[in-house]
C-alpha cells in the first residue's frame, strides 16, 4: 500500500514520520444512485487517530451530498461522482483543521470537548491547546457523535508503578552495598572525626544552630559515617548561607547578630523593590525585575500562546528565571479570583512550560516563588488553581505531592502556600488509593 506524508506541507520532506495511505476511490451505481466508495477510508482515519466517520461527513458537509459510514462493514460512501483528487484535496483541508496542531504542525493530537461545548485539539508533542473554529458543519457532527475518551488514569497508575518499582531496586541496590562497609573506609571516617580543629569541637559552636553550622550528610547512610561538618562561621559564611537557604523575599528581613554588634529590631515586612546598584557611576537593575517588567510590556498587546513561545526564546535567563518572570507578569497584583486567572490565561502557561521542555518541577517553583510574593487572598485559591492545571494534563499527581512534601519539611516550610496546598494533595492521595483499590 502507497503511503505518503499527513500534511500538505510536509508533502517533500523524506524523513517525515507520519505517514498515511494514499487515497483509493471507485464510483459505484448509475443515474441517480451513483455513488463514490472511499475504499481504504479506514485505513486512513486510523492513520490520522480519527473516527472514520468524521472523514465521511466532512466530504458530505463540503461537497453538498449525502454521505454514510458503516461501523459494521467500514464501508464508506458518498453521493455523487467525484474525482480522487478532489477528495484528496479535501482530506487535506480536514487534516489541517482537525488533525494538525496550530502551533507546531504536528499530527499527534487529540480532540477535546469543553465544558461549555467547545473543539479544542491538544496537542501532545508541544502540549499547545488549539481552538477549532466552531462555524464548521462538521462540529455540530463532533459534538454529537464525540471521540472516545482515553483513560489517562490507567496510564498515570502505569507510570507510578513503574517508577516505584525501579525507585524500590535502586534502594535495594544501596542498602546491599553499605551492609558491609571496608576496614579502611571505616578508619578513615574515625580519622576524619578526631582530627577535627579546636573550633569544631567547641561547645559554643556545636549548639549555634544552622546559621553558625551545617552538615553536608548522605541521606542513604544511616549510620553517619560520612558527616563532614563545615565550620565557618564568619559573618560573610553566614550570609551565604541564608541566601542559599531562604527565598529572594525572605532573605532581605533576615537580620544577622552576633556578639559584638549591638540587637537590632526587625523592620516589617515590604514589598522587594528592583535591586540598583551604583558602580563606577553607572547604575545597574536587577535582571529578573527587568525580564518581568519586559514581559509584562509584551503582555498589554494580547499576543497569542505561539506568539508568546517565540518571544520567550529570545529572553536571557535560565529556563527557571524565564518561567518565574511568565508567572509574575501574567498574574503579579492579583487578589481575588487569582485560579479563574490562571484557568483562563493557561494557554500561556503551556507556552512558557513549552519553553522550558515540559518540566513539572519548574512551572510548579514558579507558582510557589509566586504565592511567596502574592497577597493572602491569592494563595488560598492555589489549590483550585493547581486543579485546574492538573485538569489540563499539564501537572501529574506524583510532581505535586513530591513538591509538596519537599518544600512543606525544607528551608521554605513555613510559607502558608503549603497549607493551602495541603487539601489538595489529600485529595489526590485519596483518589489513588480508591483507584488502586477499584484495580
Amino acid at each position: 500500500m502507497a503511503l505518503q506524508n499527513i500534511g500538505a506541507g510536509n508533502r517533500d520532506d523524506a524523513f517525515y514520520r507520519y505517514k498515511m495511505p494514499r487515497m483509493m476511490t471507485k464510483i459505484e451505481g448509475r443515474g441517480n444512485g451513483i455513488k463514490t466508495n472511499i475504499v481504504n477510508m479506514v485505513d486512513i482515519a486510523k492513520a490520522l487517530a480519527r473516527p472514520a466517520a468524521y472523514t465521511t461527513k466532512y466530504f458530505g458537509c463540503e461537497l453538498g451530498a449525502q454521505s454514510k459510514f458503516d461501523e459494521k462493514t467500514g464501508i464508506a460512501l458518498v453521493n455523487g461522482s467525484h474525482d480522487t483528487a478532489k477528495l484528496a484535496g479535501l482530506l487535506e483541508i480536514f487534516i489541517k483543521k482537525y488533525v494538525q496542531c496550530y502551533g507546531c504542525g504536528n499530527p499527534e493530537t487529540e480532540i477535546l470537548i469543553t465544558k461549555t461545548q467547545m473543539l479544542q485539539l491538544k496537542c501532545a508533542a508541544c502540549g499547545f491547546v488549539s481552538d477549532v473554529d466552531m462555524r464548521d458543519k462538521l462540529t455540530t457532527f463532533i459534538l454529537k457523535n464525540p471521540p472516545e475518551v482515553k483513560k489517562s488514569k490507567d496510564k498515570k497508575a502505569l507510570r507510578r508503578a513503574e517508577k516505584e518499582r525501579l525507585r524500590d531496586g535502586e534502594a535495594a541496590d544501596k542498602a546491599s552495598k553499605q551492609k558491609k562497609p571496608s576496614k579502611e573506609g571505616a578508619s578513615k571516617s574515625t580519622k576524619k572525626k578526631t582530627h577535627g580543629s579546636d573550633e569544631e569541637h567547641s561547645p559554643t559552636e556545636s549548639h549555634s544552630g544552622d546559621n553558625d553550622l551545617s552538615a553536608v550528610v548522605d541521606d542513604d547512610d544511616e549510620d553517619g559515617d560520612d558527616v563532614q561538618w563545615l565550620t565557618d562561621t564568619s559573618m560573610e559564611a553566614a550570609k551565604m548561607r541564608i541566601k542559599e537557604q531562604l527565598s529572594a523575599v525572605t532573605a532581605d528581613m533576615v537580620i544577622l547578630t552576633t556578639e559584638e554588634e549591638p540587637t537590632r529590631k526587625k523592620s516589617p515586612p515590604r514589598k522587594p523593590e528592583p535591586e540598583v546598584k551604583e558602580s563606577n557611576g553607572a547604575l545597574s537593575v536587577d535582571p529578573q525585575e527587568s525580564l518581568v517588567k519586559n514581559l509584562k510590556e509584551y503582555l498589554k498587546n494580547v499576543p497569542t500562546a505561539n506568539q508568546l513561545k517565540t518571544h520567550l526564546s529570545s529572553c536571557s535567563g535560565t529556563p527557571q528565571e524565564v518561567v518565574d518572570a511568565v508567572f509574575e507578569a501574567l498574574f503579579d497584583g492579583l487578589q481575588k479570583g487569582f485560579a479563574k486567572e490562571v484557568n483562563k490565561k493557561k494557554n500561556y502557561i503551556i507556552a512558557a512550560l513549552a519553553y522550558a521542555e515540559g518540566s513539572q518541577p519548574v512551572l510548579l517553583h514558579a507558582i510557589e516563588s509566586f504565592c511567596g510574593k502574592a497577597s493572602l487572598d491569592a494563595v488560598k485559591e492555589v489549590a483550585v488553581a493547581l486543579k485546574f492545571l492538573y485538569d489540563a494534563d499539564l501537572l501529574e499527581e506524583e510532581s505535586i505531592v513530591e513538591w509538596y512534601e519537599k518544600g512543606s519539611t525544607g528551608d521554605n516550610q513555613g510559607s502558608a502556600v503549603w497549607k493551602f496546598v495541603k487539601p489538595f494533595v489529600v485529595w489526590l492521595q485519596s483518589a489513588e488509593s480508591e483507584s488502586e483499590e477499584e484495580e
